[in-house]
């Protein structure tokens, strides 16, 4: 027999969900009805008519609304970012002391090789800002931000390769089918605009060496409103949201209204509460053809916005662009907004192949970090921009003067944070002088959800779901909040 699902203090011991709705007098469809007919009388609703989340309010008082996700999917090196480690430039082609290694495991990729030639950076490194971070002569933009910036360079992972990797940052979890951190925000927090989805997803288009899945932004065993809604570039920027040739609005409505009367129907005599679900996307879906034209129009942008962004931002897809529409997500009140950015595992060819990547992104990933400041929404938005794991201090194949390439390597990397309620200009944890192990300040996956929680007013503890018999949380049975890096 299949275990239910508990999703909130609505079920009660003892009642069934059937029991329960029907001594109340809500059956489902009523509840839908209500939430349609008026949105600001519905028991999930707040005040304002919106989605306040399962949790109704924050724990405490949140330093952050919303969360920017910039995610570089392949594992962007720290040694060519944000980590300067001179040592590996004294040291460059010398071997990799097990005294620093340990025996800790390698990739079948690397794992192999005669040797493990350390490899030091060819590029150049500079402090910048008040704090003095070490910034990469690849992310001169990024340079002029730093002074906004929190540089984690202690992040570290168990996962080794990149999709248990990836889908740890996003999920919490190594193993696929958790809800992801942008589900579990909505589920807690619900929505800011009823007109556009809580949870956003843009993939910029483009090199593809490592897959991404829905399943990085679904949400897992949580009700399925929570999954993120990806949008595209192109004509439709949500699948299926346009009417069909001959379809009119009006027609529309006058379906929607049959449909909905057949759901209510239909939930009253099955009880399932994914028929409300599919009522309220629905719903959400004809009020998006009105609202995400709006937000996914750039037009009326100054032009000194879209120079901030560089000339990408004028071609459909590319990070430039998603970066401005996040922006103009966080100014509608979307609360998660997922950027992936492709093509930063470089086992070979590192040199050239990080320097395209920065340049793809460096100025993008600034400018919303100065464009959220300009317009006073930098303070309770939180940027984050990393990847799922670091790499190698070694080069994996041949090392020559101007050519290497870097495996993959948990024991540490480098992301920095933005706004929300983070320490500006500051930079947090310390790697070894070989840039392989952590030796100060370690933030773990789990220490990272839960600290972005945290900014969100969200004791990560408290914010559980009770499935198959067990209450799960985004941090497992782990997680400290980093306060060294809390403003």
């Amino acid at each position: 027999m299949k275990t239910p699902l508990c999703t909130g203090p609505l079920l009660l011991d003892g009642f069934s969900r059937r029991q329960f709705l029907s001594r109340f007098g809500l059956g489902f469809g009523s509840i839908a009805l209500g939430q349609l007919m008026n949105p600001a009388r519905s028991f999930a609703a707040g005040p304002a008519g919106l989605d306040h989340g399962i949790l109704g309010q924050p724990h405490f008082p949140a330093k952050a609304k919303r969360v920017i996700y910039l995610f570089m999917a392949g594992g962007p090196s720290q040694l060519e970012t944000f980590d300067y480690k001179p040592l590996l430039n004294e040291k460059n082609g010398e071997q990799l002391p097990a005294s620093v290694r340990m025996g800790q495991r390698l990739t079948g990729m690397s794992g192999n090789q005669a040797s493990l030639p350390l490899a030091g950076s060819v590029y150049k490194f500079a402090q910048h800002g008040k704090g003095g971070a070490y910034i990469s002569e690849l992310l001169p933009h990024t340079a002029k931000v730093a002074d906004d910036l929190c540089v984690v360079r202690s992040m570290f992972t168990e996962a080794i390769n990149h999709d248990p990797a990836i889908t740890f940052l996003q999920t919490g979890s190594q193993i696929s089918g958790r809800p992801s951190i942008g589900a579990w925000v909505h589920y807690g927090l619900g929505s800011d605009n009823e007109n556009l989805p809580s949870f956003v997803v843009l993939i910029t288009p483009g090199k593809v060496d490592q897959p991404l899945y829905s399943r990085l932004w679904g949400s897992g065993f949580l009700p399925s409103p929570h999954q993120g809604v990806q949008f595209r570039s192109g004509k439709d920027p949500v699948l299926y949201l346009s009417n069909p040739a001959g379809v009119s609005p009006e027609s529309r409505r006058a379906m929607l209204d049959r449909l909905r009367e057949l759901h209510e129907t239909s939930a009253e005599i099955n009880a399932d509460s994914e028929i409300n679900t599919r009522v309220a996307q629905y719903e959400m879906a004809y009020r998006m053809q009105t609202s995400v034209p709006e937000v996914m129009d750039i037009s009326k942008e100054p032009q000194s916005v879209l120079d901030l962004y560089g000339p990408d931002v004028q071609k459909p897809g590319t990070f430039a662009r998603n970066c401005l529409l996040a922006r103009r997500m966080a100014e509608k009140g979307v609360k998660f907004i997922q950027l992936y950015h492709q093509g930063w595992d470089q086992h070979g060819g590192l040199p050239n192949g990080i320097k395209q990547q920065c340049r793809e992104t460096d100025q993008a990933s600034a400018a919303l970090v100065a464009d959220l400041k300009q317009r006073g929404l930098l303070d309770d938005t939180l940027v984050v921009w990393g990847g799922e794991f670091g790499r190698t201090n070694y080069s994996q194949g041949k090392l020559t003067k101007t050519d290497y390439g870097r495996d993959h390597h948990p024991r540490c990397f480098s992301i920095w944070m933005a706004g929300g309620g983070v320490k500006p200009g500051t930079v947090y944890g310390q790697t070894c002088e070989y840039g392989y192990n952590v030796v100060e300040n370690g933030v773990h996956v789990h220490d990272f959800h839960a600290t972005m929680l945290h900014l969100l007013g969200v004791d990560h503890e408290r914010l559980t779901y009770k499935y198959q018999g067990r209450r799960f949380r985004l941090t497992d049975v782990h997680g400290e909040v980093v306060k060294g890096i809390l403003a």
